[in-house]
């Protein structure tokens, strides 16, 4: 009975500390509110990715003046190098980046896919070469939470299978079938009076069935939080969105929904109209490194000749730091000096671009006007890849029944 105790009070300790709170919807579009141990997040929310514990190029003053609320760090990476033992150390993520605020971690899942040619799954874990120095690891869903665990994220991912979008459907229910073994196994190793929220993993594929399976198993574990994961990994978007409405609306409504390793405008628009609630991606700042920067217009590279002798700000719309103290001139100049400044002003715009259209989608479903701005935005729009036109209708797919 004691021991009952404990857990119950350990259960209600984890809730106390993690919450979502359902404050406004429109359509299945969601606004909601996070709370943590490092305080609240405004949903529907975007997460500067910082692999190895740096937001590449920026700081924390530049990633507070973003509004920023929450960065992403990936256990794997942090883990080979300077080592989660030497992180937890340092006191843990927050104090070894000075960053204050929510942190999520990503478990290596993906890493399994993007690093195909140096890993191995078994059904213990995942067998990965180092990209570093060529050493060998496994990663368990064990020692995943450990890792974890030492760099002291808010909310950690449990090790998953990742496969790309022309495995067979086979494939991809062997992958499903691991990731929820290895979920239960993460579940059982995570400590019961630890403060970390650990979310499932939805996994799938394309095949509606595989992901009601996925979905409906993790739904009876009660977790603090669902990710979509298995997408953005070489699917269309045409094919893409209707898997994410469908699968977001297969997770409870009471706690939040996150689509994984997904972030360009258009994608964003389209899975907050389709009910999810947080996304992370590399893009914004990845292309940022190559002078690609957003506008409401679509993408406009700032080493374009057109560029040179602008005096003019790169996007009057933009209230960011390089917007408002540079030229379009100044910073095309940068670019083709190789300059690294070029790439801190580039990243800080593209972040602030995203972060500004989370804050319009969290504004327009308060005021019950989400389709309006879905509307508005597509009027303006032309993203980089034309084929994310072919696919914008809010009900274009077949509900599950």
């Amino acid at each position: 009975m004691a021991r009952f105790i404990e857990s119950a009070i350990s259960a209600l300790k984890k809730i106390e500390m993690f919450n979502f709170t359902l404050e406004h919807s429109d359509g299945f579009a969601r606004a909601g509110c996070i709370k943590t141990s490092h305080g609240e997040i405004r949903t529907p929310v975007f997460m500067p990715v910082a692999t190895q514990g740096s937001v590449k190029a920026l700081d924390r003053i530049d990633l507070e003046c973003l509004g920023t609320q929450i960065i992403l760090g990936n256990a794997y990476h942090l883990y080979l190098r300077p080592g989660s033992k030497t992180i937890k150390e340092l006191g843990g993520l927050h104090s070894f980046m000075n960053w204050n605020k929510p942190i999520l971690t990503d478990s290596g899942g993906f890493q399994g896919f993007s690093l195909q040619h140096l890993r191995k799954i078994t059904d213990d874990g995942i067998i990965f070469k180092s990209h570093i120095d060529g050493s060998t690891h496994e990663l368990t869903p064990e020692s995943v939470v450990e890792i974890q665990t030492d760099i002291g994220s808010d909310v950690i991912m449990p090790l998953d299978v990742c496969l790309p979008t022309a495995a067979s459907k086979n494939d991809l229910l062997d992958a499903m079938n691991l990731t929820s073994t290895w979920l239960g196994r993460s579940i059982r190793s995570l400590d019961s009076k630890s403060d970390q929220s650990l979310f499932g993993i939805v996994q799938g594929g394309l095949h509606i069935d595989l992901r009601q399976k996925s979905a409906d198993f993790l739904s009876s574990l009660n977790l603090p939080g669902y990710a979509i994961g298995g997408l953005s990994v070489g699917e269309t978007k045409e094919k893409m969105y209707p898997t994410v409405e469908i699968t977001s609306q297969l997770l409870p409504i009471d706690k939040p929904r996150y689509l994984m390793g997904v972030g360009s405008p258009e994608d964003l628009v389209e899975g907050v109209v389709r009910g999810i609630d947080m996304f992370d991606c590399v893009l914004p700042t990845r292309v940022a490194r190559k002078g690609a920067m957003y506008t409401k217009y679509g993408r406009r590279n700032v080493t374009r000749s057109e560029y040179k002798i602008s005096d003019d700000s790169f996007d009057a719309d933009c209230d960011c730091y390089a917007c408002n103290h540079f030229s379009a001139g100044y910073i095309h100049h940068l670019f083709k000096a190789k300059e690294y400044l070029a790439y801190r002003l580039a990243s800080i715009h593209n972040l602030r671009f995203l972060m500004q259209t989370m804050a319009d989608l969290r504004e327009a479903i308060q005021q019950g006007l989400i389709k309006e701005y879905r509307e508005t935005f597509w009027e303006n729009y032309q993203p980089a890849d034309q084929s994310a036109r072919t696919n914008q209708s809010l009900h274009q797919v077949k509900r599950f029944e």
